[in-house]
């Protein structure tokens, strides 16, 4: 894989303000005293252990035909702090599908989530943008997934169960 192929692309927008707040929420979070509350929340997916705020949307994703990689509903107060990434994520393995699923994703999210695309892996990674916003994430990108449908490139709208 050469430099290029291996370059992430942002592909959300998000203004200067916005970003200043997710660097101030980022300090925040690293100065504050981090106390386990609650475990990490599980179940399976397949053979995967994946968290129990996500499986709803990796469920829909799959019936629709959007494959997934990675996935964490990141930290809340609620949640064990030392085992979960401080954005929630997901990866998908780009194909048609995941690229109308990302394009509705953005416009129905907008500034919450931060989208790039990995060229040299042919994935797609959506975050939440900011730590303090990973249970909503959570539920909006279910909303994403319950609604979406795919339109091929014959204009005909294919859903699947």
């Amino acid at each position: 894989m050469n430099a290029k192929e291996d370059k992430e692309i942002i592909m959300s927008q998000h203004s200067k303000a916005q970003w200043h707040r997710r660097g101030e929420e980022l300090l925040l979070w690293a100065a504050r005293d981090k106390e386990r509350k609650q475990v990490k929340l599980t179940t399976l997916f397949g053979s995967i252990l994946v968290d129990l705020q996500l499986f709803p949307a990796l469920t829909s994703l799959q019936q629709k035909g959007i494959v997934t990689e990675f996935s964490c509903a990141g930290v809340s107060p609620l949640d064990e702090p030392e085992d979960h990434s401080l954005y929630a994520y997901l990866t998908l393995i780009a194909s048609e599908q995941a690229e109308q699923f990302v394009h509705l994703t953005m416009k129905r999210m907008k500034h919450r989530v931060l989208v790039s695309f990995e060229p040299g892996r042919n994935r797609y990674d959506l975050s939440s943008f900011y730590i303090g916003h990973n249970r909503s994430f959570c539920r909006l990108l279910q909303e994403c997934a319950e609604t979406f449908e795919f339109i091929d490139l014959a204009g005909s709208i294919q859903t699947t169960k």
